[in-house]
C-alpha cells in the first residue's frame, strides 16, 4: 500500500458511518450471539485457534454476520479476501481462485473467501466454487439474510457449518449505543454528547435487534441536535423518537420472517389463542403482507384444525377471503381479524385432515383396489351385462335414509378413516352415526 492509498484508507475509515467505525475488531468486542461465540462454543474455539472451516452465517440484518467475518480476518494467518455477491461475477471469482492457488503453492497459506449476500449468487456461480471449496483451495465464509437451506447450493451446504445469528438482545444493543456515544476513538465521544436513560431504552427496543439501525439513529441524533446551555448534545427521548419514527419490522416476504410469522399465526389459531392470532395478523399487515395470502391461510386452518367441530368456521373464512378481495385495505384488516378470531375460538378437530391423510397413504400403499360391483356405474352401454350396479341399495328407500352395505373396497372392509372427535359439532356427528348404525342393526335383527 503506497502513501496515497494509506491516506485514502485512513480518511475513509474516519469518515465512514458510525456503524462501520464501531464494528468489533476482536471476539472480545462482539456483543450478543453467545449461543455461537460463547467461550465454550465451537466457533469461538475455531477462531481463536485459527482453525476455521467453511461456514455460512445467516440471520437478520445488523446482527453481526459481516462483523464475525472481519473478526476472523483480523485473527487468521490465512490470506483473507472479500467479495459481494450483488456485484461480483465469475471473473472476480476466477481471480480469487488464481490468487488462492498462488498463495497455496508459493507460501503454503490458505485463502479464506468471504462472500457477503451469498444468496445473490445463482446456481452456476455457486457450482463454480464447489470444487475449490472441496479440495481446500478456498475456505468459504458466506453471509446471508436468507435461509441457506433454500438459497444455497446443497453441495456447498454439506461442506459448511451453518451458524444462525439471532437478533441482538436489548441489553447488548444498549451496550453498543453507550460505546458509540462515549467512545472517543471510534465513536462520537469527541462530540460531548449524552444520552438519557429513556432514549437509550427506546432506541434499543425500537431497533428490533438490529445494531446497525440503532447506531445509525445515534449518529443521526448527535449530528442533527444542537448543543444545550451546558455545551453538550443531549439525546433525549424526543430526539430518539425523531431518529426512529417507526419500529423496524424485520419481515422479508420471501424469507425466514415471512415463514416464521405465518407459522406463529397459524399455530396461534390452532392453539385457540385469539389474542396471539390477531397480534401476528397485525405484524403481517404492518409489513405489507398480501391480504389474499393471509385469507388463504385462515381458510386452510379452518378446514385443517377446526373441521367439522364447527363447520361454520370454513364458511366464515371463505366469506372473509371473498370480502377482502372486494374491499381491500385498510378495512380488510377488520374482516381478517374477525375470521382469525373466529377460527381461533372455534372448537378444534383435525379428524378430517387425519382422514384424508390416512386415506392417501392407503391409496399409495394399496393402489386402485377394485370398486365393489354394486357401486359401479350401471348407466353406460353394456354395464348391466357386466354386473355393474347390480345389488345396489338406494339409501333413501330405507328407514332413516340409511342402509348397511359395502362401500369400501372389500380388501378394506371395516377400515375407518374419519373418526369424529367429541369436540363441538363433531360430537353430534359421532352420536348420529352411532344412532344410525344402531337403528340399522335393530331393523336387520327384526327382519331375521
Amino acid at each position: 500500500m503506497d502513501l496515497f492509498e494509506y491516506m485514502r484508507s485512513a480518511a475513509m475509515e474516519k469518515e465512514s458511518p458510525l456503524a462501520a467505525r464501531m464494528r468489533p475488531r476482536t471476539l472480545d468486542e462482539v456483543v450478543g450471539q453467545e449461543h455461537i461465540i460463547g467461550k465454550d462454543k465451537l466457533l469461538y474455539r475455531a477462531i481463536k485457534a485459527d482453525k476455521i472451516s467453511s461456514v455460512i452465517f445467516y440471520g437478520p440484518p445488523g446482527t453481526g454476520k459481516t462483523t464475525l467475518a472481519r473478526v476472523i480476518a483480523n485473527t487468521t494467518s490465512a490470506e483473507f479476501t472479500q467479495i459481494n455477491a450483488t456485484v461480483a461475477g465469475k471473473k472476480d471469482m476466477e481471480e480469487v481462485v488464481a490468487k488462492a492457488k498462488e498463495f497455496q503453492g508459493m507460501y503454503g497459506k490458505r485463502t479464506i473467501l468471504f462472500i457477503d449476500e451469498i444468496h445473490r449468487f445463482n446456481k452456476g456461480q455457486q457450482d463454480y466454487l464447489l470444487p475449490f471449496v472441496e479440495d481446500g483451495t478456498l475456505i468459504l465464509i458466506g453471509a446471508t439474510t436468507e435461509n441457506p437451506y433454500f438459497e444455497v447450493n446443497g453441495a456447498l451446504l454439506s461442506r459448511s457449518v451453518i451458524f444462525e445469528l439471532k437478533p441482538i438482545p436489548v441489553e447488548a444493543v444498549k451496550e453498543l449505543i453507550r460505546r458509540a456515544v462515549y467512545d472517543e476513538e471510534r465513536g462520537m465521544g469527541s462530540y460531548r454528547a449524552e444520552i438519557s436513560g429513556e432514549a437509550l431504552d427506546f432506541l434499543a427496543d425500537m431497533s428490533g435487534g438490529d445494531a446497525r439501525q440503532a447506531l445509525n439513529a445515534v449518529e443521526l441524533g448527535i449530528m442533527t441536535t444542537g448543543r444545550g446551555e451546558d455545551g453538550k448534545i443531549h439525546i433525549t427521548l424526543d430526539v430518539a423518537q425523531e431518529c426512529i419514527q417507526k419500529r423496524v419490522l424485520r419481515y422479508d416476504k420471501s424469507g425466514d420472517d415471512h415463514y416464521d410469522t405465518i407459522s406463529a399465526f397459524i399455530k396461534s389459531m390452532r392453539g385457540s389463542d385469539p389474542d396471539a392470532a390477531v397480534y401476528y395478523l397485525a405484524r403481517m399487515l404492518s409489513a405489507g403482507e398480501q391480504v389474499a395470502f393471509i385469507a388463504r391461510r385462515i381458510m386452510i386452518c379452518a378446514a385443517e384444525d377446526v373441521g367439522n367441530a364447527d363447520p361454520n368456521a370454513l364458511v366464515v373464512a371463505t366469506n372473509a377471503s371473498l370480502a377482502v378481495e372486494r374491499i381491500g385495505m385498510p378495512e380488510a384488516q377488520i374482516i381478517l381479524a374477525q375470521a382469525a378470531a373466529y377460527v381461533a375460538c372455534a372448537p378444534k378437530s383435525n379428524a378430517a385432515c387425519s382422514a384424508i391423510s390416512e386415506a392417501m397413504d392407503t391409496v399409495e400403499r394399496t393402489g386402485n383396489l377394485p370398486i365393489p360391483a354394486h357401486l359401479q356405474d350401471a348407466h353406460y352401454k353394456g354395464a348391466a351385462k357386466l354386473g355393474h350396479g347390480t345389488g345396489y341399495k338406494y339409501a333413501h328407500d330405507y328407514p332413516n335414509h340409511y342402509v348397511k352395505q359395502q362401500y369400501l373396497p372389500y380388501e378394506l372392509n371395516g377400515k375407518e378413516f374419519y373418526k369424529p372427535t367429541g369436540n363441538g359439532y363433531e360430537m353430534k356427528i359421532r352420536e348420529h352415526m352411532k344412532w344410525l348404525k344402531t337403528q340399522e342393526e335393530s331393523r336387520l335383527s327384526g327382519e331375521d
